[in-house]
């Protein structure tokens, strides 16, 4: 597993988070909207929950020959999520805010322990898990998604920077 550019992009996440206060990221540009604490927090757990698969897809071969959906493959192809807005499941309206920025560097470190060590990984199985939306992924899928992810939410960064900003 190639993990050197998604390590390079939680890095630049933890670097971006010196930027500010803490109470800047809690600052809300709207009340339905996400503050950049929440955006991190979201991150880390959403992060998590697919390191898990790649796991989980790491001691198995289950579901070896299922497939991902056609969105999924021109996602995967482009390597990106499409340059929208995308509505997530109804259980990302109670993601918390941080409770400290200690919290969400200690969940970004873990975060790049999880994925090292995953990387060291040598398995002879090749499973797949389910995505909820995408259908089928592999632990290389999951991993890619998983960076794909992260790379898509810096555009909802930036917006809320802009608000911080203003």
């Amino acid at each position: 597993m190639e993990t050197d550019s998604f390590i390079s992009t939680i890095d630049y996440w933890q670097d971006e988070l010196n930027r500010y206060e803490f109470a800047d990221l809690l600052r809300k540009p709207q009340p339905e909207k996400w503050s950049l604490g929440q955006v991190y927090m979201h991150l880390i757990d959403a992060t998590s929950f697919f390191l898990g698969q790649v796991d989980i897809c790491l001691q198995t071969d289950d579901h070896a020959e299922d497939e991902m959906s056609e969105v999924a493959k021109a996602m995967f192809a482009n390597d990106e999520f499409p340059d929208k807005m995308i509505e997530g499941p109804p259980s990302n309206a109670a993601t918390p805010q941080p409770v400290s920025k200690q919290k969400i560097i200690a969940g970004l470190e873990e975060l790049k322990a999880k994925i090292n060590a995953l990387s060291k990984s040598k398995s002879p199985h090749n499973g797949k898990t389910k995505h909820p939306g995408h259908q089928f992924f592999n632990a290389d899928e999951w991993l890619q998604y998983a960076h794909m992810h992260f790379r898509h939410h810096e555009r909802q960064k930036g917006r809320i920077e802009k608000f911080l900003e203003g």
